[in-house]
């Protein structure tokens, strides 16, 4: 019996992924129910769980996919790729309410441009004080802290070592990490309500997945708006990254 179930769960992977996103789903809510008593949302839990799920899985099979390594759990890989990354994306702005979003105006360009530009410089700082003194890797690991795709268009641009390029992307990930499990908590402080705040954070943030999975914790209403400003996130900083910002880094250090 053990046998067939195995196997049909091999042969639909991503019915299994989807089945596996569901059990953690429904045991990260009781634990956000039961244990911190609706305190830390279960989507802040779930995507503990699903890190720690990963890391196991990398380790279990010496591979670089996490689960998705393991046949068992290779829809994994799908319903976790660009693919199904994007059409949620683009699918939540379908629920975006125009009059809200012309609210955000000048204050939410501007939340846009600082957060493309205060991330670059954190992460270039980061990168000079751990030996990075060059123009090519500091802007690479530089334009990682905007997004985790940023980074390799950028380093692939202007001719970055493949090393450089996986610390950008680790770069741009622990920020998405760090934006996803700490909007919730910081949620009241931000005061996170209405819409055009919503996209304000989205702007400063930067991180679509972040950023959704952090909202989704906090205000499900509000993660259309968060998610849209954060999108044009990758589009400005692959534009910035090895055009203007590629340049001021290449005239301060030389």
């Amino acid at each position: 019996m053990m046998e067939i179930l195995q196997k049909a769960a091999e042969q639909n992977g991503l019915v299994t992924a989807f089945a596996v996103v569901g059990v953690v789903m429904l045991l990260s809510m009781q634990i956000s129910k039961r244990l911190t008593m609706g305190r830390v949302h279960g989507s802040a839990i779930a995507i503990v769980i699903g890190l720690a799920l990963a890391y196991w899985g990398g380790i279990k099979t010496g591979g670089h996919k996490g689960l998705a390594d393991m046949s068992l759990f290779s829809g994994m890989g799908l319903m976790g790729g660009a693919m199904l990354r994007d059409f949620a994306i683009v699918a939540t702005a379908f629920e975006v309410q125009a009059t809200e979003a012309r609210k955000a105006g000048m204050v939410g360009a501007v939340a846009l441009l600082l957060g493309t530009v205060l991330p670059f410089i954190v992460g270039a700082s980061v990168a000079r004080s751990m030996g990075y003194s060059d123009a090519v890797s500091m802007t690479t690991i530089g334009a990682g802290a905007i997004t985790y795709i940023v980074g390799p268009v950028t380093g692939a641009a202007i001719g970055a070592s493949s090393d450089v390029m996986a610390l950008s992307i680790a770069t741009g990930l622990v920020k998405a990490i760090m934006v996803m499990v700490g909007t919730p908590i910081a949620a009241k402080f931000l005061g996170l309500k209405t819409p055009r705040s919503a996209m304000v954070f989205g702007g400063l943030a930067g991180t679509v997945s972040g950023v959704s999975a952090g909202l989704a914790a906090t205000d499900r209403k509000l993660v259309p708006y968060g998610a849209l400003v954060a999108t044009f996130h990758t589009g400005l900083g692959c534009l910035l990254g090895p055009s203007l910002l590629f340049f001021a880094v290449k005239a301060i250090v030389g």
